[in-house]
């Protein structure tokens, strides 16, 4: 790239950040009339959304109700939930999986109806699915409809830098301008105005040593908009998944929730179900109830896992409902009809992030946040399985048709980025030790157990790490590395401050010092940086 294209900005109406279902549904609801950018840092198929097994939570059956769904959701949410918000997205839900349907996602059916599962938390079948890898499938169609879409550039392999704000500029209003990104292929900082910026960028689960996100999920959207002033909200409610496949030879292989939910248990190595011990819903309970009892009962014996068996249902069922995890198991040696599943916790969802209105609106004017990166209110202190797809598409929906309804101002001119200051660096080294030991004492001391001293023993290791980082990076070119490590340090900052804001245990957060539900609670919110 030469310096003058360098220079000169690509003009969008929108940028996407993120290439996600809540980025890629935006993406195709605002391309009949807006010109579209989806700009993301590996390729449109590398994030959190195509790993996703279990399904889409919507109200689909004669026998279930709104209602239902909004109850089953504040239980699980521990009395953080946002009451208006919860109804919000379980009302709008079934005619995004409509929507869905009318694309082509090939949902699975029994009799000719969508067949509806049923996972931990909920009170009904309403979970609409593709066996057992939907987000996949639903991310493969949605691909496919970008693609083919005229109005949508995609910019793969462009990783974001920073939002670019007018009062940074000496210009008034207040809005956000677009966002510099990072080109892989020519190792420039390359500029992207746009009248509407959407951040999509998914969840922060790499901050932790084991986790069941892709590689990308290090919270770029997150620290990105607090550094732009934005608050965030509720950052120390980060979901462990209880089931992740323990195997020396694979990483971040998830064992859907459904397994649970179509009569999985939970087993000792010696074959004891240990469960109806910690909860009379056993499996079916909450996520965060489920994770607990097995770090408890791992700690306490010396585990290096526990087994999740599901061989008691017949062979054909096992295979018919989870093909891919069958698959998947028996290359490693497991065959999950006749044996048990090694799984452990990891880091699976980010139940707090940039905090949203109903129209996905964010604390500066022009950017919008959506999907895992946003707080919208309605996962609480915990969130109910397969609530995340469906918050996805409805705050997408809610977004664009925000934006749509909104007048497009002009944006000013942007200056290009300025790197004639920084040098390259000479010991990239210091980025993967770094990187190393963040995740490794974010585990150890901000996981699923909190104490006092082990927040404190975080924080003083953030504080020293984000010296370090600054350093690096006002001296240094910018790599995605850094990059990364940058966000998920400031990502850590804010998720150890939260936790150290909270002086009780609900949901998610559980303190051996503040064992006890206190009795009000209110979320947690951090103001932005210039905020």
């Amino acid at each position: 790239m030469t310096s003058e294209n360098k220079a000169t900005p690509r003009d969008f109406d929108v940028v996407i950040v993120g290439s996600g279902l809540a980025g890629l549904t935006a993406a195709l609801l605002l391309a009949g009339s807006h010109r579209v950018a989806v700009v993301t840092k590996r390729s449109l198929s590398d994030g959190s959304s195509g790993w996703a097994q279990g399904g889409i939570a919507a109200v689909m059956a004669e026998d279930d109700s709104f209602q239902s769904h909004v109850d089953d959701t504040l239980v699980a949410g521990a009395g953080l939930s946002d009451a208006t918000a919860t109804r919000f997205v379980v009302e709008h839900a079934p005619e995004s999986v409509a929507w869905l349907r009318s694309l082509g996602v090939p949902f699975s059916l029994e009799n000719g109806h969508l067949h509806l599962t049923r996972e931990g938390g909920h009170s009904a079948r309403r979970i609409v699915h593709v066996t057992d890898a939907t987000g996949a499938a639903v991310q493969q169609t949605l691909i496919e409809h970008v693609r083919r879409t005229p109005n949508i550039a995609v910019f793969e392999q462009h990783m974001l830098v920073d939002l670019i704000r007018a009062g940074k500029l000496g210009v008034q209003p207040e809005r956000c301008l677009g966002l510099y990104a990072l080109d892989e292929a020519t190792d420039e900082v390359v500029t992207f105005r746009a009248r509407h910026t959407i951040l999509a960028t998914g969840g922060a689960g790499k901050v932790y040593l084991y986790t069941t996100n892709p590689d990308t999920a290090t919270g770029d959207g997150i620290a990105a908009a607090w550094r732009a002033g934005c608050r965030v909200t509720n950052m120390e409610f980060i979901q462990f998944h209880p089931t992740c496949l323990y195997h020396p030879h694979v990483k971040n292989f998830l064992i859907t929730e459904a397994v649970r939910g179509e009569g999985g248990r939970l087993l000792l190595p010696d074959g004891t179900r240990f469960m109806p011990n910690h909860d009379p819903r056993a499996e079916l309970a909450p996520r965060d109830v489920v994770a607990r009892a097995i770090d408890f009962e791992m700690k306490k014996r010396g585990l290096d896992c526990v087994h999740l068996d599901i061989s008691h249902q017949p062979p054909e069922f096992v295979k018919e409902h989870f093909p891919n995890i069958h698959a998947r198991c028996l290359e490693l040696g497991i065959d999950i009809t006749r044996e048990p599943i090694p799984v452990v916790p990891a880091a699976h969802y980010t139940c707090g992030g940039v905090h949203t209105d109903l129209s996905g609106r964010t604390d500066l004017a022009g950017l919008h946040a959506i999907g895992e990166t946003a707080y919208t209110g309605l996962h609480g202190a915990n969130r109910l399985a397969s609530n995340s797809l469906v918050e996805c598409m409805v705050f997408a929906r809610s977004a664009t048709a925000d934006i749509l309804a909104t007048p497009m101002p002009e944006p000013p001119a942007v200056p290009p980025w300025d790197d004639s200051r920084v040098t390259d660096a000479d010991e990239a080294v210091v980025i993967s030790h770094n990187w190393d030991e963040l995740r490794r004492f974010m585990w150890d001391y901000v996981g699923i157990v909190r104490t006092n001293k082990r927040l404190d023993r975080a924080a003083h290791r953030i504080e020293l790490l984000q010296q370090e980082i600054q350093e690096f990076y006002s001296a240094f070119h910018v790599t995605r590395d850094l990059l990364e490590l940058r966000n998920l340090v400031t990502v850590a900052d804010l998720i150890v401050r939260s936790a150290q804001s909270r002086h009780e245990s609900r949901g998610l957060h559980f303190s051996r010092d503040y064992p006890q539900l206190a009795a009000a609670s209110q979320p947690t919110t951090l103001p932005g940086q210039d905020g």
